[in-house]
């Protein structure tokens, strides 16, 4: 029997919130793992929790909804009002124990479910069983929500998403779809933070119903979440494309899932972190000399464009590069010195054998910063991809490969392309549409197609360094860095690390990290608004010298 509430939540709530007997060793963090997994990875690793290590289903979906009631509560604090939008699946079984225990603790709760109560089975129908023993409050989802949303629904508390969860095949469709538009529409927050004092908030469980959990795209529409908690395993598209903006704050729950289990089943791609970073860059030798630590020679700088070779010139002095060239038009120089009096500066218009020295003397040359498409770029773009040194290319270099004069270099390996989607979608002659859909496929074909460590930019930059291989995400940077120069210094950061002789791999990975991390450092202080690419630059300093303490809030 379902107990239909006519009116939901509108009176106030006259009980006092009280604690609930949740498992002290409910464990939950923001401090998120490495390995990174597909949906069907993780389904993977609770079969084999369940099956081979006598881990029940249930056992688990409560520890799930314990570390998720806890988030909820921890997060916000003055809500007293709970309403849990549940599907038919597992998912759905979560919310009903997150009711179950708000209900408990003394909260108003509320169920909508979405779909017919008899679809729900196993272990999602014994939740519901229990949250009914609870006489927990539930209504079949109807057109009168949607109707009268501004009069029935509730105007303050939390909303649980636990509809669809990361099992979710094509596009969100019927009633479903309006549930999640429903969602949408009674959550005012556009501040996706679990600190906020807002009306409503939304606390996704899994994954944010909608998104898909292993590209990170919207399957037509997607809840938007406040606070994100996903269990056993990291799913992938919750850190990369949309899946930041759609999960709001997210947290992990291991569930005391034993090591052992998830040594049978091998990530998908690995996330960076502070820790790779420091040991990659380690220490640097008390007898050094400027010699030890490499020469990066910066190509670029057409008419009108100079800016964006020396922030890329500069990045690389940063990040500690022992000597910069910049090659660049005459009229760029002065105010180059002026401003970095440090680097060396040559006008690229002078002889050609003069230009064939300074390259030839390059640990690594970084081109393509303002470079443009004309005459000159092609001909510098063409000294430097015909020699062996490794090479950053970004830019108009990266466009300078789709022309018919960059056809021949193709394969040419030894080097990183950072391209951003539009310029990603070009380099493998496809719509951004396609790449946007499966960043993790596109970022593996660019990696391949040009024999190269390919960097994808966006939210949750992806590093490729095979085909074959584990894709490397970044979850750091914000939507401040959506401004022009980001590009030229991240490819002096770049730059500046394969000078330090770290690979080609670990020089993209860190210097990504770096980059994005320098960048929400600045963030934290001054907000996104107006932020400029050069303000990451001490930043960049601070950490890659392991100064985070000097990096405030960090």
């Amino acid at each position: 029997m379902i107990n239909v509430v006519p009116n939901i939540i509108t009176s106030a709530v006259t009980n006092t919130v009280t604690s609930t007997a949740i498992s002290t060793e409910t464990q939950y963090t923001k401090h998120l793992p490495k390995a990174l997994y597909r949906a069907e990875q993780v389904r993977e690793l609770d079969r084999i929790a369940i099956e081979e290590n006598a881990m029940p289903g249930f056992s688990l979906m409560t520890k799930a909804a314990e570390a998720t009631f806890a988030v909820m509560r921890q997060c916000w604090p003055q809500h007293t009002r709970v309403m849990v939008f549940c599907g038919v699946g597992n998912n759905g079984g979560d919310g009903y124990v997150i009711a179950r225990l708000a209900q408990q603790a003394g909260f108003k709760v509320v169920v909508i479910q979405v779909g017919e109560i008899a679809k729900l089975s196993g272990d999602a129908l014994t939740a519901y069983q229990h949250a009914m023993e609870e006489s927990v409050e539930v209504r079949v989802f109807d057109a009168s929500l949607v109707n009268d949303s501004h009069g029935t629904m509730m105007s303050e508390g939390i909303i649980v998403d636990a509809l669809l969860g990361t099992g979710l095949k094509g596009e969100v469709r019927g009633e479903c779809k309006t549930a999640i538009e429903l969602i949408n529409s009674l959550s005012i927050s556009s501040d996706k933070s679990c600190d906020i004092s807002s009306d409503i908030n939304v606390c996704a469980v899994d994954s944010p119903s909608g998104l898909c959990a292993d590209t990170g795209s919207i399957l037509g529409c997607a809840v938007n979440a406040d606070v994100t908690v996903t269990y056993i395993g990291l799913k992938q598209g919750l850190l990369t494309a949309s899946g930041p903006q759609q999960c709001g704050e997210l947290f992990f729950a291991g569930l005391d899932i034993p090591k052992s289990v998830f040594e049978k089943v091998k990530p998908n791609a690995t996330r960076i972190n502070r820790p790779y970073v420091t040991k990659t860059l380690g220490k640097r030798d008390r007898g050094a000399h400027k010699g030890n630590y490499g020469h990066v020679v910066v190509i670029g700088g057409d008419h009108g464009m100079g800016g964006a070779v020396m922030m890329a010139s500069e990045a690389a002095h940063y990040v500690g590069a022992g000597v910069v060239t910049v090659l660049t038009r005459a009229e760029h120089i002065a105010p180059l010195l002026s401003r970095h009096p440090e680097c060396m500066a040559l006008d690229a218009d002078t002889h050609s054998s003069t230009i064939d020295e300074i390259i030839a003397k390059a640990t690594v040359i970084v081109a393509g910063p303002g470079i443009g498409k004309g005459a000159w770029a092609v001909s510098l773009l063409q000294k430097a991809l015909a020699t062996d040194i490794p090479l950053v290319l970004d830019a108009d270099g990266l466009n300078f490969l789709t022309s018919d004069a960059g056809a021949g270099f193709h394969q040419r390996g030894n080097w990183v392309l950072t391209p951003h989607l539009g310029e990603a979608a070009r380099l493998l002659q496809c719509s951004t549409k396609d790449i946007a859909l499966d960043r993790f496929h596109g970022v593996k074909q660019l990696s391949d197609r040009y024999e190269a460590v390919a960097v994808l930019k966006g939210a949750g930059t992806l590093i490729s360094t095979t085909s074959v291989g584990a894709v490397h995400l970044a979850n750091v940077g914000n939507p401040g860095m959506a401004t022009a120069g980001m590009g030229d210094v991240l490819s002096g950061v770049i730059g500046g690390l394969l000078a330090q002789q770290l690979s080609l791999s670990d020089a993209a990975n860190v210097g990504v990290w770096l980059h994005g991390k320098a960048a929400d450092c600045a963030v934290k202080e001054s907000g996104e608004r107006g932020l400029q690419a050069t303000d990451l630059f001490p930043y960049i300093r601070r950490l890659v010298n392991g100064k985070q303490k000097l990096c405030k809030h960090i």
